[in-house]
């Protein structure tokens, strides 16, 4: 449509282009109706409920005496109708499973990584622990730099918060080194598929010390766990005492850190991340002086001369990983007991533990006898069923 009529386009509609008869502004251009009012190829098809928008305007001029003004406007007419644009956003519910998911796959991704680099420096440095006492002591670290710079709030805690961890952080800390000791000795598959029995020791612990009872399930899904554990114990290629009796240990010892840390945690207000920060504190206070009667600064300084000239400065940079990402998997499987239930989190560790024997059998290329897996994969799928029956 062409007009010489001056229009506005964020409010003038073809109704109003058709029927104003006061003057229409134009910006800035107080003229009047008179100037212009002539127009011409108007096109009749146009709707009166559509507002219109001016495309181009030429010969735009302000008359003399001599001469009119003759200005072409040339618009077009809108689309009225709504558009319908549908965008699904991610419910409460579908964010919430994104996140556990995530915290899951970082929880077994940091677990492997620890697990590949805490078995080089072992092989290389069999100390384990110094080695124990290094991933306490880097986790500490860690949290106290996030503490002074406050890009993590530090906790709130009293005399009896510390009492009531006190326990706790012994269990951990006898656990922590009891599996870094079997470790040193074993295949890592073979640690993790002892370590899966630990629902056994759950068990037996709660209904003997503390006189809790069980549901008939609980107790049959122990067979599958120690029948499975059992097998690949005695079918293992490369079993050793010390390596077995540190993973059976650390079972026992873990058994108790849970049950010390739900009676010494009821009612504190302290998150996941730095509970397990303030763990990590207590047990290194706990587990240094024992690593150094146990093992003693000599040692470990030939131990550490030794291991340099095998592997070279490589060496350094494995002891620092397996340090600082023991804690980073410890830390995030803490975060997420906030966020999912202990049945879940019960059923992720038994998913971790198949991911870290998978894992380590391919990194180091562990021989393993078929009827050894047979015996790792019952065990696991007690484990597995043990966390159902307990729901």
């Amino acid at each position: 449509m062409i007009s010489s009529l001056r229009l506005t386009s964020s409010n003038l509609t073809s109704s109003e282009f058709f029927n104003r008869k006061s003057p229409v502004p134009w910006p800035n251009l107080p003229l009047q109706s008179s100037d212009c009012c002539a127009l011409k190829h108007v096109d009749r098809s146009l709707s009166t409920n559509k507002p219109l928008h001016i495309s181009s305007v030429e010969n735009l001029s302000f008359p003399t005496k001599s001469s009119q003004r003759s200005t072409v406007c040339k618009a077009y007419e809108a689309e009225s109708r709504p558009l319908q644009i549908n965008i699904e956003l991610p419910d409460e519910q579908t964010a919430q499973k994104l996140k556990i998911g995530l915290y899951f796959a970082t929880w077994w991704a940091l677990n492997v990584v620890f697990n590949v680099y805490n078995k080089k420096v072992l092989n290389a440095f069999p100390y384990p622990w110094l080695t124990s006492t290094l991933s306490l002591a880097a986790g500490s670290l860690m949290m106290l730099i996030s503490w002074a710079t406050r890009m993590v709030d530090a906790p709130k805690t009293d005399f009896d918060f510390w009492k009531s961890l006190l326990p706790v952080a012994v269990a951990h800390s006898i656990g922590h080194v009891a599996a870094t000791v079997s470790m040193s000795k074993v295949a890592v598959s073979f640690t993790h598929i002892i370590k899966s029995g630990e629902p056994a020791f759950s068990v037996l612990v709660s209904r003997f010390l503390l006189g809790e009872m069980f549901p008939l399930p609980v107790y049959l899904s122990l067979i599958p766990i120690i029948g499975g554990c059992a097998l690949s114990a005695v079918t293992e290629l490369n079993f050793n005492m010390t390596g077995f009796s540190g993973a059976m240990i650390s079972n026992l010892a873990f058994v108790f850190r849970n049950i010390f840390s739900k009676k010494g945690m009821k009612g504190k207000s302290v998150s996941g991340m730095n509970y397990y920060a303030c763990l990590s504190l207590l047990s290194l206070l706990i587990l240094t002086p024992f690593a150094i009667a146990v093992e003693g600064p000599k040692l470990w300084a030939d131990g550490f001369q030794s291991a340099l000239s095998q592997i070279g400065p490589n060496f350094i940079w494995w002891l620092g990983a397996q340090s600082m990402f023991y804690h980073l998997y410890n830390q995030v499987s803490y975060m997420s007991l906030d966020q999912i239930s202990p049945l879940t989190f019960s059923v992720g560790n038994t998913m971790k533990r198949i991911f870290v024997i998978v894992s380590s059998i391919i990194i180091f290329h562990t021989p393993v006898r078929p009827i050894n897996a047979i015996g790792a994969a019952i065990a696991i799928l007690g484990t597995f069923i043990y966390s159902q029956a307990k729901l």
